[in-house]
């Protein structure tokens, strides 16, 4: 490729290999972990090697250090810690050899050793080299050849690399992960290496002959660069893509839960959500883990602010609704948790409606706020019961219930049967309604 490629594809890469690290670098913050920090300093190392690689950054720190070729020396040796981090990563990611912790240090030091006295070939050899005259920045490899200690820097750089890039990636197809995103990460990140190691492929032969006088593979050498830029890309979505695929889960999840918010919060109580820019908190880029978490919790809030208002009538309407479409051939069939959230979406729309009717009929009679909570026992929503975890789930059926049919057929049949009977919405109470005087108790679900 050609200067001004190079620059900006190396440039590009670099950028990006900088923001995911600062994204890092907040989610170490809030957990840090070794295997985050592992992370955070690769792209952090990256992004340094991309930007030093890339031939305006070459040129300038040569002209920085009275060196052209100086450039060359850390950004292999960066190329060669991104790779020793890559590299432990994935044995302390193996199950099999976190359950044998003396095979894993003994590994983890053989490779430390190697990742070690290599890069201090390579400075002792670099520096003792004569690398006097003009620099091209993606043709140092075969325009130095000839000079013996280079040889012995590049032998020493290439050896490395291609060990450590091959043992990664048998080591990523050895490992068996219980996540299948995780697991699709880290054959991802095998695949990367695979590309680096092509790096290995184009300059190994392109070296050799230049070393014996013969440039007619120097172009060969140079598309080895493509080769590790494909890798580093690669490598980037391996170490990332999982975090990605879940904040985009998370930025999807606040907008599908949007409406279940707007009904029990805004429409009860705005003083439950955690700020006045809780309603368009699904529109921040950032800590959308926070802006999730905060918006269920201000969602149960909300339904538990609506329990008193809430009535028998609506789900046990749900159900007999969804009994009789049982039987014909082109019903939908509803899960028994889909069909629970049915239920909970008709019972939350008709005690909002209920509370809506109180403050109006209480604003009529001067007395407008918070109307008073009819009496009697609550009646409990469906689901209720549900463990923490699965709460984020169990909220966004209800949300996506909201507008079913079933819950709008099940509220007309609610209505209907208050119309029947004389009662209104505000005078209903925990399945006990007052019709002209006389008490009657409605059939509890």
């Amino acid at each position: 490729m050609s200067e001004s490629t190079s620059n900006v594809i190396y440039l590009a890469i670099a950028i990006l290999d900088f923001v995911i690290a600062g994204w890092k670098c907040l989610a170490l913050l809030r957990d840090p972990t070794p295997t985050l920090s592992l992370i955070t300093v690769n792209f952090v190392t990256s992004g340094l090697v991309f930007t030093m690689a890339a031939p305006v950054g070459y040129r300038r720190l040569g002209e920085l250090t009275g060196v052209p070729s100086f450039a060359t020396l850390p950004v292999y040796i960066g190329i060669l810690t991104c790779f020793s981090l890559l590299h432990l990563l994935t044995m302390l990611w193996d199950p099999g050899l976190r359950q044998r912790p003396a095979v894993l240090r003994r590994r983890v030091a053989l490779w430390s050793a190697v990742y070690v006295v290599a890069p201090a070939v390579m400075v002792v050899t670099f520096c003792s080299a004569d690398l006097s005259g003009p620099a091209d920045p993606l043709k140092f490899n075969t325009n130095f050849a000839t000079e013996p200690l280079v040889q012995v820097f590049l032998a020493a750089f290439l050896a490395t690399l291609a060990c450590g890039t091959l043992s990664t990636y048998r080591q990523c197809r050895m490992v068996k992960l219980e996540d299948p995103r995780f697991q699709r990460a880290l054959r991802s990140f095998g695949i990367a290496m695979l590309f680096v190691f092509g790096y290995v492929v184009c300059c190994a032969p392109a070296i050799t002959l230049a070393a014996l006088g013969n440039h007619t593979l120097d172009t060969v050498g140079v598309l080895g660069s493509t080769f590790g830029s494909i890798g580093a890309l690669i490598t980037s979505y391996g170490l990332s893509g999982a975090a990605v695929g879940a904040w985009l889960r998370e930025r999807r999840d606040i907008k599908a839960l949007q409406p279940l918010w707007d009904l029990v919060v805004e429409g009860v109580d705005e003083d439950l959500a955690f700020s006045v820019d809780s309603a368009r908190s699904h529109r921040l880029a950032w800590n959308v883990g926070f802006n999730l978490h905060r918006r269920v919790i201000e969602i149960l809030d909300g339904m538990r602010a609506l329990r008193p208002w809430v009535s028998p009538l609506p789900a046990a309407a749900v159900y007999t609704a969804y009994a009789p479409s049982r039987g014909k051939a082109d019903a939908r069939r509803l899960s028994e948790r889909d069909l629970e959230a049915a239920a909970t979406a008709a019972a939350l729309r008709d005690a909002a409606q209920r509370l809506q009717a109180a403050r109006r009929e209480a604003a009529l009679q001067g007395c407008p706020g918070h109307p008073q909570a009819p009496g009697g026992p609550q009646v409990a929503l469906p689901g209720e019961d549900t463990p923490a975890s699965d709460e984020r789930q169990r909220l966004l059926r209800v949300a996506q219930a909201l507008t079913a049919p079933l819950v709008a057929t099940a509220l007309h049949a609610v209505r209907v049967q208050r119309s029947a009977t004389g009662v209104t919405e505000a005078t209903e109470v925990s399945g006990v309604t007052e019709v002209s005087g006389v008490t009657e108790v409605s059939e509890r679900p």
